[in-house]
């Protein structure tokens, strides 16, 4: 494979509003390839980064077309693949959907680029990429990923840990073999579960919130043409924050009229409606919540958050998606949809620039990415491997 290790390299697949970029930029990475089949998408990624030759608005399938973009040997690709077949949504179709399924179009990419593929890959998607069919989605990726020659790493990060908003979500890092050295430390053959002595389940025990014991036993029973390998990091650190910093709370914000908001005070749970109507009485202040509404028992609700933390942003495909505004106190209950502003600071992008289509952001939003959780693996991961191949594989001066 060729040595080129002269700059930070990234092919980002799936590209979507570009907040993997957002993340990795700031330690350096220069992107070669970014892709997304969404046109609205590519149009708030270059209404925020600016018109770029390396964008590619097609179909991942397209290989030809993605190869004859490619100028360089990335050191890293970057694919957050759809996670709609992976859902409840989705029906649980898994690979065998024709969104998620894209995968596969990523993987033909990878395998085609042949002397000049990534060094390392990073793969995202929702929890239930783990348990799809049974964990059978999973396994057969990451077979897969054995297959191109790369040593796995797998964990889940929930973007609560870095900002007030529930995301819980599925990685996978593969490091090819040409690379396997420190700061990796790979899973020692044949070693016995919980061995003391071996330095790989000390890393991984070591991160023991990042891998639940569901995922455990997945790495556990299968076995790889290469293996499993991890960098020591420890779990990420729980930050301190207020929702209320990430939330409007002043009177210019769309808030609702009367009507429509005793309309969905009634839809609250009664154990709901008593602890709001505590913060309503409340006189020394207001407080902020967020809130969803769903339909449980055939009938449609509205379940308020009290624990300081956002449900998870979604894409608005129907009112139910959509994450609602609460401010309590001094006597008033005030509601309101949440906005495209209060979304890119719950995804740590506090500055993205918006689009004028209140949906089409809120759409680019709820498929993204949290940045913060990607720098966090940036910084863990992706560049100290980075770094020690560099050390290792470029040429003396």
């Amino acid at each position: 494979m060729p040595d080129n290790f002269g700059e930070k390299t990234v092919c980002e697949f799936f590209a979507g509003i570009g907040l993997v970029h957002e993340a990795l930029q700031s330690s350096g990475w220069r992107c070669l390839y970014a892709g997304d089949i969404d046109p609205k998408k590519h149009a708030m990624h270059a209404g925020h980064y600016g018109a770029s030759d390396h964008f590619h608005e097609g179909d991942i399938w397209d290989a030809d077309e993605v190869l004859a973009r490619i100028a360089e040997p990335p050191f890293l690709a970057t694919a957050s693949f759809p996670c709609t077949d992976m859902s409840l949504a989705g029906k649980r179709r898994g690979l065998a959907g024709a969104q998620s399924g894209a995968l596969f179009g990523f993987l033909q990419v990878i395998e085609q680029l042949a002397d000049r593929r990534p060094r390392m890959v990073l793969l995202e998607n929702v929890p239930g990429f783990l348990t799809s069919h049974g964990g059978k989605d999973f396994e057969v990726a990451a077979q897969e990923l054995a297959d191109l020659g790369y040593w796995l790493d797998a964990f889940l990060i929930d973007a609560r840990w870095f900002v007030p908003q529930s995301r819980p979500r599925m990685f996978v890092v593969g490091y090819h073999e040409s690379i396997i050295g420190p700061p990796l430390v790979v899973r020692r053959e044949n070693a016995e579960w919980f061995a003391l002595d071996d330095r790989w389940q000390q890393a991984v025990h070591a991160s023991d919130k990042m891998r639940p014991v569901n995922l455990l036993r997945a790495i556990q029973s299968i076995e790889l043409p290469t293996g499993w390998a991890t960098v020591e990091t420890g779990c990420p650190p729980q930050r301190r924050y207020e929702l209320a910093d990430f939330l409007d709370a002043d009177d210019d914000q769309p808030w609702w009229d009367q009507q429509q908001c005793d309309r969905h005070a009634a839809m609250m749970f009664d154990r709901h409606r008593q602890q709001v109507d505590a913060l309503v009485d409340d006189p020394r202040g207001v407080t902020l919540l967020t809130a969803f509404r769903r339909v449980r028992q055939g009938e449609q609700r509205m379940e308020v958050r009290f624990d300081g933390v956002a449900g998870c942003l979604r894409t608005p495909r129907g009112g139910s998606a959509k994450q609602i505004v609460l401010r309590a106190g001094r006597g008033r209950l005030d509601m309101r949809w949440m906005t495209p502003r209060e979304y890119a600071r719950l995804q740590g992008a506090p500055d993205y620039t918006l689009p004028d289509n209140t949906i089409q952001a809120l759409f680019g939003f709820g498929d993204a990415v949290c940045v913060p959780a990607i720098r966090w693996i940036d910084e863990q991961m992706l560049t100290p491997v980075w770094q020690a191949a560099a050390k290792s594989l470029l040429p003396s001066p």
